[in-house]
Order: structure tokens, then C-alpha cells, then sequence
């Protein structure tokens, strides 16, 4: 069956998930590969068919919160954490790192004990996650609700932005190397008495080349939201494991400045990210970058 474009009438936050449920590995079940799944667990940030869904409504909403794609009503919080986690293919890398030898995923015509085994194991007793996740995991406040591990790196990252630039730098993402690759239809501006430059902003960080023995002249800024990457890499873990692969993606909106969706890779075991950002607060100009996340003990 084709999947169409989501309908232009739908407010931007169902259409965000709508093309997040168009991506290859979100369009069958996470947890049985079963076609067109119209599900969601918006804690986890998995999409799920109709049988796995049962299942996971009986976990209790503690663990997974379900909602329908297409008739629930979603709100930003929701929606906002299925696209930073990223769907299946992330959520799996998390929740399915450590499969047993003997345990095997459910197919499609899997019987309702059959899921039920696997999904509880993966989900409310995370049997399969890396031994460090399981850790973490639990030792959380007992009394408190609890969050899924794929949950936890969103929280993550949204609590680094209350620290310093240098602690969240060292905590959650280590180095990001920035490289221009071109830049288009850029503004005019007259490079012999004035030195033209580029405001870019990553988190809470600002680059630039700019000197201070000439009269300075902005050529546009633009703000490059590294949460969608710093969460792929810290669900994957060692990059160099991995064979070329697209492990999540940053979705171009009406509130930022990229011209087209733009996703994050593992290629020849490093984390990479090509974008194409409009400039703002200028008449004109694109630029094309790429970013690459480097590990601080590389």
C-alpha cells in the first residue's frame, strides 16, 4: 500500500508526525514488523500496530502511553519527544541492544502470549537493554512515574540547556566539528573595507569568524538544533560498531531555517550530519554544513 503526504489542512504538529511515520523503519510495528502501524507510544517513541498496541495498553500507562496516530489528540510535549527519540529504528537500538541468544521478536502473526512475552520484556522489565541503560534504570526513584530509557536521553538533553556551556559540552556531546561546504546566493557585501561573516548557533553555542581590525559585517545567522543528532549518537553508543546507517533525523518546520529535512548517519564509523539552512536577518543566502560528533577520547 502507498503512503500518501500528510493533508495540508492538519496543524504542524500532527503533520511533523505524520512524516515521521512515513520514514522506512517506522512503517511497520517496533516490536513485531507488522505493515502500517497506526499506534503510538508517545513516552517510548515507537510506533506500533493494532495487536502490539493491546499489549502495551495492558502495561499500564506508566510505561507506555498509547495513543492512535490519526484519532487521539496530541500534545506538543508528546509529539516533540517522538520526533527527538526519532522512531523505531532509535527506540530499538536502545530497547532491543541485547537480544539473547534463544529469544526472538514476534512476527506478525504472532499469537497475543507470544507478544505479550516479548513486549514485556523489552519494554517493562528491560531485559534487553545495554547492562549500563539497565542500570540506570534502575536505580530511579521507585516512587516516582516511571520514564522509558529512550525518554530519559530527551530529558537529558533538555536539562542540559539549565547547565553551563562546558558541562553539557563534556556531559552529553562532546565535541561537534563544524565544516562549511558552500555557501549559495549569499548577500553582497565588500570584503575590502569590512569583514563579512556568518553567525551560526549550535545549543548554547555561537561560531563564527569574525576579526577585530575591521568593521564587522554580518552576512545572515542561522541555528542548528543538535538535540535530533547528540540523541542518535547516545543511542548507538560506539559509532565505529555500526555499518553505514541513517540513525535519526532533524525535520524541516516553519520555526526553523532548514530548506529540506536533514538526517543523521552513521558513515565510516563516525556520526555525521549534512543540513541545507536558510540565513536569517538577511536578504539572502543558503549554506551547506556539515557537523560530526566527536567522541572526547577520540
Amino acid at each position: 500500500m502507498s503512503y500518501d503526504k500528510p493533508e495540508p489542512g492538519l496543524d504542524s504538529g500532527k503533520r511533523k508526525l505524520k512524516y515521521l511515520l512515513l520514514e522506512k523503519d517506522n512503517r511497520v510495528c517496533a516490536d513485531c514488523s507488522a505493515p502500517e502501524p497506526k499506534w503510538a507510544s508517545a513516552n517510548i517513541g515507537v510506533f506500533i500496530c493494532l495487536k502490539c498496541c493491546d499489549v502495551h495498553r495492558s502495561l499500564g500507562s506508566h510505561v507506555s502511553k498509547v495513543l492512535s496516530v490519526t484519532l487521539d489528540d496530541w500534545d506538543d510535549d508528546q509529539i516533540d519527544s517522538m520526533i527527538e527519540v526519532g522512531g523505531n529504528a532509535a527506540a530499538n537500538s536502545i530497547y532491543e541492544a541485547c537480544i539473547p541468544e534463544g529469544v526472538s521478536k514476534p512476527g506478525p502473526d504472532a499469537s497475543h502470549e507470544e507478544r505479550s512475552k516479548f513486549i514485556r520484556a523489552k519494554y517493562e522489565n528491560e531485559d534487553f537493554l545495554e547492562p549500563s541503560l539497565r542500570i540506570m534504570s534502575n536505580s530511579s526513584d521507585r516512587d516516582s512515574p516511571k520514564r522509558s530509557s529512550s525518554q530519559k536521553f530527551v530529558d537529558d538533553l533538555r536539562s542540559s540547556s539549565s547547565k553551563n556551556t562546558q558541562e553539557a559540552m563534556v556531559v552529553f556531546i562532546g565535541i561537534l566539528k563544524v565544516k562549511v561546504i558552500e555557501g549559495r546566493n549569499l548577500a553582497v557585501r565588500d570584503v575590502r573595507t569590512s569583514d563579512p561573516y556568518v553567525l551560526l548557533r549550535l545549543g548554547e553555542q555561537e561560531v563564527y569568524d569574525q576579526d577585530t581590525f575591521s568593521a564587522d559585517d554580518i552576512m545572515g545567522e542561522a541555528e542548528v538544533d543538535i538535540q535530533p543528532m547528540v540523541t542518535s549518537a547516545m543511542a548507538f553508543g560506539d559509532a565505529g560498531m555500526f555499518g553505514d546507517m541513517q540513525i535519526g533525523k532533524w525535520l524541516k518546520s516553519n520555526d526553523n531555517c532548514l530548506t529540506e529535512d536533514s538526517t543523521v548517519n552513521i558513515i565510516d564509523g563516525k556520526v555525521k550530519q549534512k543540513m541545507t539552512l536558510k540565513l536569517q536577518n538577511v536578504e539572502s543566502g543558503e549554506m551547506d554544513l556539515e557537523i560530526e560528533l566527536m567522541p572526547l577520547d577520540s
